[in-house]
C-alpha cells in the first residue's frame, strides 16, 4: 500500500493545471471559474488530499503555533499546567507545541532550538532542574519572541512570568505543624538554584524563627526531590541522631519516600512524625494516612501563563513591559499531619 501523501504538486499534474491555480481553487480564490473548482475540489476528494495547513501558515507569516517547554509530564502538575495552557489556547486559535527537557539543560536548549525552526508564535517555559545558566533564552530575545517563564523561573525582574507564592505556602505548611505541637521539623529540599525550592526553604527557616524554634542543620536534607531521594532522605536524618517529630519536604514525592522508611522504622504518622509535603499531586489521596500538602494551583497557572503570553503575542510592538504574576497557594490539611483537633 503506498504511504505517498498526494500534494498541490499531484493534482496539477493530472489536471494539467499550475500550481497556483490549484492553490487558488482549494481557498475558493474569485479568479478560478466555478468549474476548474469542482474539478481540482473532486480530485482532491478522491486523492484523499490533506492540506499542510502549517505551510500554509508560514507563507502567510503566521504559524499560529505556541511552544511550551516543560521538565517533564509525568505525574499531576504539569499535565494540568498543560491542560489549562491547551484549553486557553486552543480557544484563541493557536495549536500548541509541548517539548520536554526531561530535567536536562542541554536537552532544554536542544527544545528551544526545535521550537524556534519551527516559528512558533511565543514560547512558555519551566525550567529544568538542572538548568543554572539561562543565555540559551536570549536568542529569543534577540528574535523579538515573546516568552513566559512559569513555576520555575530565572532570578530576573527582566522576565514575564507566573509563579505561585511559594514561600506562603510552604510557611503555612510548616506553621501548620507547628500548631500541631510539633517542635523538631526536618527539612526535605530541592536544588537551591531553582526558585522554587530556594523560596520553601526560606519559608521554613523564617517560620522556625517567627516560633521561636531553633534552626538545626542536621534536620535539613537536599536532593532533587525524586521518590528515591525521599527514601535516602528519611533514611539519613534517622541515621543522624538528631530527633525529628515532622517533615516537611519541598514536594509530595520526596515526603511519599519518606514516608515509606518512617513506616518500616515503626514511626507512627502523624502521632509519632507529622508530614506535610508540596504539590497536590493525585497520590496524595491514596496514601495511608492522606498526605497534607499545598495545592499549586495548576490549571489556573497554565491559563494565567498562556494569557500573559498572548497578550504579548497580539503586542505588535513589543513594548509591553515584563509583568510577573504571583498566584496565592492553598493549603489542604488531611491526617498525615493532624495530631490535634482543628
Amino acid at each position: 500500500m503506498s504511504t505517498h501523501r498526494a500534494s498541490i504538486s499531484d493534482l496539477a499534474a493530472q489536471l494539467n493545471l499550475s500550481v497556483s491555480t490549484i492553490s487558488r481553487a482549494l481557498s475558493d480564490h474569485s479568479s478560478i471559474s466555478d468549474a476548474t473548482k469542482r474539478r481540482v475540489w473532486e480530485l482532491a476528494r478522491q486523492l484523499n488530499y490533506q492540506p499542510n495547513q502549517l505551510a500554509a501558515a508560514l507563507r502567510k507569516g503566521r504559524s499560529n503555533t505556541l511552544g511550551v517547554i516543560v521538565p517533564h509530564i509525568d505525574g499531576h502538575f504539569f499535565a494540568l499546567v498543560l491542560k489549562g495552557i491547551e484549553n486557553v489556547a486552543n480557544q484563541a486559535g493557536f495549536n500548541v507545541m509541548i517539548c520536554q527537557s526531561n530535567e536536562n539543560a542541554a536537552h532544554e536548549k536542544k527544545n528551544l532550538d526545535t521550537l524556534l525552526n519551527a516559528q512558533v508564535e511565543g514560547i512558555l517555559v519551566s525550567l529544568s532542574l538542572t538548568t543554572k545558566d539561562v543565555r540559551h533564552f536570549e536568542d529569543v530575545r534577540r528574535r523579538d519572541l515573546p516568552l513566559v517563564f512559569f513555576d520555575r523561573i530565572p532570578e530576573s525582574p527582566q522576565v514575564s512570568a507566573v509563579v505561585l507564592d511559594d514561600y506562603q505556602g510552604a510557611y503555612q505548611a510548616v506553621e501548620h505543624l507547628i500548631g500541631q505541637g510539633c517542635r523538631r521539623i526536618a527539612h526535605i529540599g530541592g536544588p537551591q538554584h531553582l526558585n522554587i525550592c530556594r523560596n520553601r526553604y526560606r519559608a521554613y527557616r523564617d517560620a522556625l524563627q517567627a516560633h521561636g524554634l531553633p534552626y538545626d542543620e542536621h534536620l535539613v536534607y537536599f536532593c532533587d526531590l525524586t521518590l528515591p531521594d525521599g527514601l535516602q532522605a528519611a533514611e539519613v536524618l534517622l541515621g543522624r541522631n538528631a530527633p525529628f517529630d515532622a517533615v516537611f519536604a519541598a514536594n509530595d514525592l520526596a515526603v511519599a519516600g519518606a514516608m515509606q522508611v518512617l513506616r518500616a522504622a515503626g514511626r507512627r504518622i502523624p502521632q509519632d512524625v507529622a508530614l506535610a509535603g508540596f504539590s497536590n499531586e493525585l497520590f496524595t489521596l491514596l496514601t495511608e494516612p492522606h498526605l497534607t500538602t499545598v495545592d499549586q494551583r495548576c490549571e489556573e497557572m497554565g491559563r494565567t501563563a498562556v494569557r500573559l503570553l498572548l497578550d504579548m503575542v497580539a503586542d505588535q510592538t513589543r513594548q509591553l513591559p515584563p509583568r510577573q504574576i504571583v498566584l496565592q497557594p492553598e493549603l489542604l490539611v488531611r491526617a498525615s499531619s493532624q495530631r490535634l483537633g482543628e
